[in-house]
């Protein structure tokens, strides 16, 4: 079934919080992904471990964990959601010159759990940005995009069933 009106607008057009109340609980998945381009000499530094700050993927993937849980605090209609899980898997590219970061965020709830992976993805690679910034200012983040979601009473969604 498709949505064809916004639904965080009331009938006189307000901005509301969803009521979710009468929805099934159900296992819900989110996959989303991102990229940040880097230049070469700073992706480098990232997988050499020669970052004067430190292990920059593994403090990104904290930050993205962290940030997934903190969703509710950073989008004002946005439900606060029991996390049963987050994976935050960071791929360099060297033949692309960028990082991939892919985020599986899951729950048993309500409502669907894409914004808290998009959220995590989102953080997990302005951590890099901020940690390399001072030897790259050029990086760019960009197509962070839901990949596939299943649950809830839309079902199941993936990226290729839209095109």
């Amino acid at each position: 079934m498709k949505t064809t009106q916004f639904t965080h607008f009331n009938a006189a057009g307000d901005a509301h919080m969803v009521d979710v109340g009468d929805k099934d609980f159900t296992n819900r998945i989110a996959i989303t992904e991102g990229f940040i381009s880097l230049k070469p000499a700073t992706l480098e530094l990232i997988l050499h471990g020669g970052h004067k700050k430190g292990d920059v993927l593994g403090i990104a993937r904290i930050a993205g964990i962290m940030a997934s849980k903190r969703t509710a605090d950073l989008i004002p209609l946005c439900h606060p959601l029991p996390l049963t899980h987050v994976e935050i898997i960071l791929t360099p590219e060297i033949e692309n010159q960028r990082i991939r970061c892919q985020t599986t965020a899951k729950t048993y709830g309500q409502t669907g759990v894409e914004m808290e992976a998009l959220t995590a993805t989102q953080i997990a690679l302005l951590t890099i940005y901020d940690m390399c910034k001072a030897v790259d200012r050029s990086m760019e983040i960009n197509s962070v995009r839901l990949l596939e979601k299943s649950g809830g009473k839309s079902g199941n969604w993936r990226v290729n069933d839209a095109i």
